[in-house]
């Protein structure tokens, strides 16, 4: 298992000697910033004494605004506000071009997904790099100057496309980023160092747009994630657009412009809010065209409405439970983390799934970017007094493509991260001097079921039989879960790399699909596994007895050599079949029929091997 020191026992503990840290929680209806202050994390505020600052983005006549001032346009400028841009981070037009119900103007284009503002086409990791350039400024402000290292938190579930998406916007808004943070993971560093918890724990991670569920051990200082699942498509947008859907058809409203669309959801959220402490709240709602809607939305109605959406955050909890090998009752405590995990259908079915009620004393919208501090001050090396290591883990396995379109798992999911696995392959063919290598996420057997990242090759192998080549596949996998991958011929040292920066990611149905589909689909993909690499065997098994026949077969008599063809005919002929066992049987004949033929040509091998020598000329010892 990879641990990996986070304290730096040397630095001084000197107040004017730390180093400038900070957390920063990337969210997708809100961000904010955290540090650590005499020992304490705590969030920086705004001049206004607001923690939050909305995940808005508008792109102005004459200037680009952030945040408050972005939200106030949202309803009124909706082609040129853009908000929940998270969720379309390491994306493509292809993952969002059915079922989105956004007014952006999507633009077509290779890649990363774009949209039209009248600054010009805009990439979701433009948008959140304006987001992080306005939570730097406010840090540097707080703390006196430019920063020296940020920890920015991620979904759990985040693969590598929108993490490496996030890296970049941090880039580009100058943020030194010194780790990607999975959310759960920091929100158990806050509460694990506040309440001093030992044991393990759940954290329940319902965001605006993301939902992940965690589980972690914590031991004397050390934070251990034992498994990991979740949605990146499922959060608090969509109990908004629920209740958008249910004042539609209650009041049988017409098609509504992009604004109207926009004002409406609005009063839909503003309603959910006000549904955490009361029994009713009202959507009143005022069209440009001067119509207006006014409703009444209970919290009865409303659970109703959402009664499949929260069911649906349960799937995930069941898995990464299984995958941990523990049950509900095994769980000492459920962390609450996201603004959305307030509405009390959320706590009640989490109290309901674990058989207690979730721990809440720690504000859910800012324990991820408190916990995201701890960790950027321990990094830059700054000390408080605790010394504790963090573990944690992949949320999809990876591998590379094998002979028969199999995948070779090299990195099984939930491994603890940093890590860097290998694993030794060779050559199918004689004399082969180069090998395709096709880097794969997924829990399925074969190829196709699973998820293409990159694709490399390795050339300069030397000419050897078929076999005889050693080459070595290495994945690293980085402590912000990002990979690269690397293959080296072990003769000649000849190597190839790659960094595996997908264009976009995962579909939202992908990544619950391979993980669903793994389980329900186990037994055929052992079977269809089974048959691949029987397949690749004998394969294998014809082209070297055509090739000894090609060579030798004038060493066989005729009805050996007859019985070789039949027996070689009918191993092709059970290749273009489904039948292992059969295909097995055949090749078990084939063996059988050519043992003599072997047996010549290794007794022709050594004849020729001591011909013209004496026997005296060999050493008896």
């Amino acid at each position: 298992m990879a641990l990996f020191q986070i304290s730096e026992p040397d630095q001084s503990p000197l107040p004017h000697a730390k180093r400038r840290a900070v957390g920063i929680d990337l969210g997708t209806t809100n961000s904010l910033v955290a540090t650590v202050r005499d020992g304490v994390a705590v969030v920086l505020c705004d001049d206004a004494g607001r923690p939050l600052v909305p995940s808005v983005v508008r792109y102005g006549e004459h200037a680009t605004e952030v945040g408050y001032d972005a939200l106030a346009h949202a309803a009124d400028d909706p082609h040129d506000t853009i908000a929940s841009a998270k969720r379309l981070m390491g994306r493509g037009l292809a993952d969002v071009a059915s079922g989105q119900r956004r007014a952006y103007r999507f633009v077509d284009g290779e890649g990363v997904i774009r949209m039209a503002t009248r600054s010009g086409a805009k990439t979701p990791i433009e948008v959140s790099a304006e987001i992080l350039k306005t939570l730097r400024a406010r840090a540097e402000a707080s703390l006196g100057g430019a920063l020296d290292g940020a920890v920015v938190t991620v979904p759990a579930y985040f693969d590598d496309a929108q993490r490496q998406a996030t890296k970049d916007a941090a880039t580009l808004a100058g943020v030194p980023v010194v780790r990607l943070l999975n959310e759960p993971t920091a929100a158990a560093i806050a509460y694990g160092l506040d309440n001093a918890a030992e044991g393990t724990y759940a954290v329940f991670d319902l965001g605006g747009g993301t939902f992940d569920i965690s589980i972690l051990r914590l031991t004397r200082g050390v934070f251990e994630v034992l498994a990991t699942n979740g949605d990146s498509a499922l959060g608090g947008d969509d109990f908004d657009h629920a209740i958008v859907d249910w004042a539609r058809d209650e009041s049988r409203l017409p098609a509504l412009s992009a604004v109207d669309a926009r004002r409406l959801l609005a009063r839909a959220r503003e309603a959910k809010e006000l549904l955490t402490q009361h029994d009713a709240a009202p959507l009143i709602v005022s069209f440009a065209d001067g119509a207006r809607l006014e409703l009444t939305l209970s919290r009865e109605t409303f659970g109703r409405l959402t009664h499949a959406l929260v069911a649906k955050t349960l799937v995930p909890v069941s898995r990464a439970l299984r995958d941990a090998k523990l049950t509900a009752s095994d769980i000492k405590g459920v962390v609450l983390v996201g603004g959305a995990t307030r509405m009390p259908q959320i706590r009640h079915a989490v109290a309901a799934c674990f058989g207690q009620a979730p721990l809440t004393n720690l504000d859910p919208d800012e324990v991820v970017a408190l916990g995201a501090a701890i960790q950027a001050n321990k990094l830059v090396g700054n000390r408080d007094g605790d010394d504790w290591l963090l573990l944690d883990v992949i949320p999809l396995s990876l591998g590379i493509e094998t002979m028969g379109g199999l995948v070779e798992k090299i990195v099984p999911r939930n491994s603890t991260i940093p890590v860097v696995r290998a694993q030794d392959f060779t050559t199918f063919k004689d004399g082969q001097a180069a090998m395709a290598l096709h880097v794969l996420q997924g829990e399925r057997e074969k190829v196709s079921d699973c998820r293409s990242l990159a694709r490399f090759e390795l050339r300069g192998i030397p000419p050897m039989t078929a076999g005889a080549a050693r080459i070595r596949v290495s994945f690293d996998v980085d402590a912000d879960g990002l990979l690269s991958v690397s293959a080296r011929e072990q003769t000649t040292g000849v190597e190839a790399s790659i960094a595996v920066k997908p264009s976009y990611g995962l579909t939202d149905a992908e990544i619950a699909r391979m993980l669903q589909d793994s389980f329900a689909h186990a037994t055929d993909d052992a079977a269809a596994r089974t048959l691949a690499e029987t397949r690749v065997e004998a394969q294998r098994m014809v082209t070297a007895t055509e090739s000894a026949l090609a060579a030798d077969a004038a060493l066989l008599a005729p009805q050996e050599r007859n019985a070789i063809d039949h027996a070689l005919a009918e191993v092709q002929r059970r290749l273009e079949g489904d039948d292992r066992d059969a295909l097995s049987a055949a090749v078990s004949a084939l063996n059988a029929a050519s043992e003599g033929f072997a047996a010549k040509r290794m007794d022709r091998s050594v004849a020729q091997a001591l011909a013209g020598k004496r026997v005296d000329a060999f050493d008896s010892r």
